[in-house]
């Protein structure tokens, strides 16, 4: 449901998928690749989890995920999809304690490319149903992107 209480529709979720794949796609080139997904991870690069995620979107396995095949598997209400919903949400989380923190969001937005003051960072923490002190949890992010019925 949004936050207006009605069901998240594909127009409504659209947005937030388009900026989670340019997210994720570090060389800009329209598709991620493994060397991507390592440029995200940074230090915490996990080459099995890498190739998981690959292989769960690359949907026509040309070795990439394009935009279409993102959107396909986060927009299909498949069981899977919440898996890479949740690998989001542990992408974001850098220090791995299930909570994004202020500097977790802050982080993710300035790899994403977006110029974001700390009082945005605290709106959204507060959308999320979190505070400054204890972060947003993955149900907070989820509202946070106006997704929350992804099963």
């Amino acid at each position: 449901m949004c936050p207006s209480g009605t069901a998240a529709s594909y127009s409504d979720t659209a947005p937030a998928f388009r900026q989670a794949f340019e997210a994720l796609d570090a060389d800009h080139d329209g598709k991620i690749s493994r060397d991507d997904l390592r440029k995200f991870y940074s230090k915490d690069a996990d080459e099995d989890a890498i190739r998981s995620m690959i292989a769960v979107a690359d949907l026509n396995r040309n070795g990439f995920v394009e935009y279409e095949e993102f959107e396909r598997v986060l927009s299909s209400g498949r069981r899977r999809s919440t898996g890479i919903m949740e690998e989001v949400f542990k992408t974001m989380d850098k220090d791995g304690d299930g909570r994004l923190s202020h500097a977790d969001l802050k982080s993710y937005m300035h790899f994403a490319g977006f110029s974001i003051s700390d009082e945005e960072v605290e709106a959204m923490i507060k959308f999320g149903g979190g505070d400054e002190s204890d972060g947003v949890s993955y149900e907070g992010l989820l509202k946070i992107l106006a997704v929350d019925n992804v099963y």
